[in-house]
């Protein structure tokens, strides 16, 4: 069900041509009542959290089969709300039918333990849900991020909250749609719409909210954490990166640069994980640079839906001016433009927020540049001398998300792997991201695990159970 009122509207604008898409009436906070007293009573009573958990998996599956079956309006609403190429939304979407498969398997499978007794009775563990969960997704990737949190929530037995960013309304309700035609009862999944400092706020300090789960900046996420942490609910916290991509003098040249390009320059660089500090071995540094350098140059930026393109339009002209903002950061802490660092110019571009690629060399590692998120398609490289040095500047930041190391040497690539500070770690590739494997960050890149077996326990508690075998009375002391 989407919640929504007449009193203020979002707009969504393509970022690729500056049109209005469509206009998404936004949820007052008296509205918001209604929706969490509604989506608690269909916890309570609609009996999705009491069905078998085959019975559970077979609506999830359905709701797959939903999505894919309009997987190409999907895609192309996507690529008007928030500008990513055609063909990267159609495999956001075949995503989300992945996860929806993936969760109603695992909802039907999920084991839990015998424990062993130290005592003449029976123990083990079962999960519950929460009852109420807040779901709260960020703007570069909207139908992914809802079904990495929504699918393993709903198999789990609760029923959430969905807010997407103001800045990507559209698919949302979409979603909310698809799975109540598919057999999810009535309010188990509902949407509201809004800014996030108003109804996102209101959501999470709610009382009626049992556990909050968001993907989005670290500043929001400390504020989130600190609204939990007074209301004593678990919150689940997937937020920022600036992750160091490396190259060692003895990688496969080739497949390195293509993957530093890659992990910086796709989604326009508007990924948490993306690759956004390239360090090179000293001794080949200026060779693996000027390749890097001459790679971005041939990038196709072009309109998300033209043949060929390679990167689309950032998500807004809005993030799009704060990109820009940040390249001339850069400049003035003394940084060396080695390609873009500028929007483009002419036909197309001057009607869209557009971008392009960047490559920044020539600051210190602890300057702000390199320690804080841009969030664009900026790239940059500092070289290394050795693997203490590297350790050393690639853990210097506050995050923690993800990394990629290039070399031959599995030995090194160990070492260098169990020694940074990221949740996941790419050795001769970069960007992986799968269901089926946890993902989640360390230090200020977040709290918790989704994706995986742990993505759908992220959203249980768990009860011990323990059944007496005693032949006598309790006694009052042993």
């Amino acid at each position: 069900m989407v919640n929504q009122s007449t009193s203020e509207e979002l707009v969504s604008i393509n970022p690729a041509t500056g049109q209005e898409v469509r206009r998404i009436a936004t949820t007052s906070i008296n509205e918001l009542n209604d929706v969490v007293e509604r989506a608690t009573h269909a916890f309570r009573h609609s009996g999705w959290k009491d069905l078998l958990p085959h019975r559970r998996a077979a609506v999830l599956r359905a709701i797959a089969t939903g999505l894919d079956a309009e997987k190409e309006h999907l895609a192309t609403l996507q690529m008007c709300d928030n500008g990513k190429p055609l063909s990267e939304c159609r495999g956001m979407v075949e995503y989300a039918v992945g996860a929806f498969n993936y969760y109603a398997s695992v909802c039907e499978t999920l084991q839990t333990d015998v424990t062993p007794p130290r005592g003449d009775y029976v123990s083990f563990t079962v999960l519950e849900p929460f009852g109420v969960v807040a779901a709260i997704t960020p703007w570069n990737s909207p139908i992914m991020n809802d079904a990495t949190k929504v699918a393993p929530a709903l198999a789990a037995g609760n029923a959430v909250i969905l807010k997407p960013s103001e800045d990507s309304p559209l698919l949302s309700p979409e979603l909310a749609r698809i799975a109540r035609t598919a057999g999810l009862p009535e309010n188990m999944l509902q949407v509201v719409q809004g800014r996030g400092a108003e109804i996102g706020s209101a959501l999470v300090a709610h009382a009626g909210v049992d556990m909050i789960s968001f993907t989005g900046g670290t500043d929001t996420g400390r504020a989130i954490a600190r609204v939990a942490g007074d209301r004593l609910v678990p919150v689940a916290l997937e937020l920022g990166g600036k992750s160091p991509h490396i190259v060692f003098a003895d990688a496969d040249r080739e497949h390195a640069v293509a993957a530093v390009a890659a992990g910086i320059f796709g989604s326009s660089g508007q990924s948490c994980v993306a690759g956004s500090r390239l360090f090179i071995e000293e001794h080949v540094y200026d060779v693996v640079l000027n390749q890097v350098v001459e790679r971005a140059k041939r990038i196709v930026v072009a309109a998300p839906d033209e043949v060929g393109v390679e990167v689309g339009p950032l998500a807004s002209f809005h993030h799009r001016d704060r990109v820009q903002a940040f390249v001339e950061r850069a400049r003035a802490e003394g940084g060396r433009i080695l390609c873009g660092g500028h929007a483009p110019r002419g036909g197309p571009y001057d009607k869209g927020a557009y971008y392009m690629p960047t490559v920044v060399e020539g600051l210190h590692p602890e300057s702000q540049t390199c320690q804080e998120e841009a969030f664009g398609p900026v790239l940059v490289a500092i070289p290394f001398r050795g693997e203490a040095d590297l350790i050393a500047k690639a853990n210097g930041t506050a995050f923690g998300l993800a990394c990629g190391i290039w070399t031959e040497s599995f030995k090194r690539a160990w070492r260098i792997g169990r020694a940074l500070d990221a949740g996941s770690v790419w050795v001769n590739t970069y960007k992986q991201s799968v269901t089926t494997t946890p993902f989640g960050g360390f230090k200020n890149s977040g709290l918790g695990r989704e994706k995986g077996i742990e993505g759908l326990r992220l959203y249980c508690q768990v009860k011990s159970m323990f059944f007496g075998l005693h032949d006598s009375p309790l006694p009052i002391a042993k």
